[in-house]
């Protein structure tokens, strides 16, 4: 069975579970994937794992849903 399309364009893994960003991902790769607007007021070489932080979001999932 091939991976399948999941929330917010990441990958649905075989087993079911939903491929998650890596907190080392950069805001502007990012910004790349949702916009401009993303993150804005956070610098662009912030790690999402810090601006998760820094927004007391356990997932970007959570930080998408709050913005």
């Amino acid at each position: 069975m091939a991976k399948r399309k999941g929330l917010d364009n990441r990958q649905r893994m075989k087993h079911g579970e939903i491929h998650k960003k890596s907190g080392r991902t950069l805001v502007k790769t990012l910004r790349k994937e949702y916009g401009d607007h993303f993150a804005a007021g956070h610098r662009s070489d912030m790690m999402l794992e810090t601006l998760l932080k820094k927004t007391n979001s356990a997932s970007l999932h959570e930080y998408l849903k709050r913005r």
